[in-house]
């Protein structure tokens, strides 16, 4: 997943008062001001700060989506070996060796060397830690248990669990894209973020961009889970290879195709 904090965002020309002055961000005028030192964000703020640093949010509701845009929500070409890297690793490994250990410790070695490099070059963690401790946490249930498909467990847990949040997300009429898609808009005079529920067009379009979401984690689910109880650990590993990033990158891509297709690009003058 991509890290958001390597990225240079362009300057949007904004007044002088809102760039930062030896480190520190200035207020703008139109952003309130906080009521003390140890202001707690709100949940709606803290929402739109992680969606703001998500996949999705790379091509903004309206605009076209380009290959540069793809390649900065998979997390660019560091972000992508970060992603793969481990999980060919694994299968590398153990289609020459068939050994448990060296299959699980290299594919983190592998991750402890990306940790390093950003340290090294004073970047950002929070994505590196994050990957690294999914391969830990998979590479330490696999030696546990002394079995290597128990390496995958973690990514079938954390599938399920899209897929269902998903699902419930569709069962309550708040389909999660649609969610997403409104805290990249701009608020509506009340400050809220769920106008598109009040447009049929856009609802129609993110329900069916959520969809598409849950036919990825369901086909991840259905191609995995037959091939972890059967143990075929060389074709699981390779098969996770394919429907990871390059699922997930088709995927993106097509929602951002069906959310262009129901909101104006912003700078559209007939939007203004």
């Amino acid at each position: 997943m991509p890290d958001h904090d390597d990225i240079q965002r362009p300057t949007d020309g904004r007044d002088d008062a809102a760039a930062p002055v030896d480190g520190v961000r200035s207020r703008p005028a139109d952003e309130p001001a906080a009521t003390g030192p140890d202001v707690t964000p709100s949940f709606s703020a803290q929402f739109r700060a992680a969606v703001q640093n998500a996949g999705i949010a790379r091509v903004a509701p309206g605009e076209t989506p380009s290959g540069r845009a793809l390649l900065g929500a998979v997390g660019g070409v560091r972000g992508l070996a970060e992603s793969v890297l481990p999980g060919f690793a694994f299968l590398v490994v153990y289609a020459i060796t068939k050994e448990l250990v060296p299959s699980v410790v290299i594919p983190v070695v592998v991750g402890l060397v990306f940790v390093v490099l950003r340290l090294v070059q004073r970047q950002s963690l929070t994505m590196s830690f994050a990957g690294i401790a999914g391969v830990v946490v998979s590479a330490a249930l696999a030696l546990f248990t002394g079995r290597a498909e128990t390496n995958f467990i973690p990514g079938i847990v954390i599938n399920s669990v899209w897929l269902v949040g998903l699902l419930v997300t569709l069962a309550i009429r708040w389909p999660l894209i649609g969610v997403v898609v409104g805290f990249l808009l701009p608020p509506d005079e009340d400050g809220s973020h769920v106008d598109w529920r009040a447009d049929p067009a856009k609802r129609r379009v993110l329900t069916v961009a959520t969809w598409i979401w849950v036919g990825l984690f369901a086909l991840r689910l259905a191609v995995e889970v037959p091939l972890y109880l059967t143990a075929q650990i060389e074709l699981l590993a390779a098969v996770k290879l394919v429907l990871g990033v390059p699922l997930y990158a088709a995927v993106l891509w097509v929602t951002w195709l069906l959310v262009r297709t129901v909101f104006v690009r912003r700078e559209d003058p007939a939007a203004v």
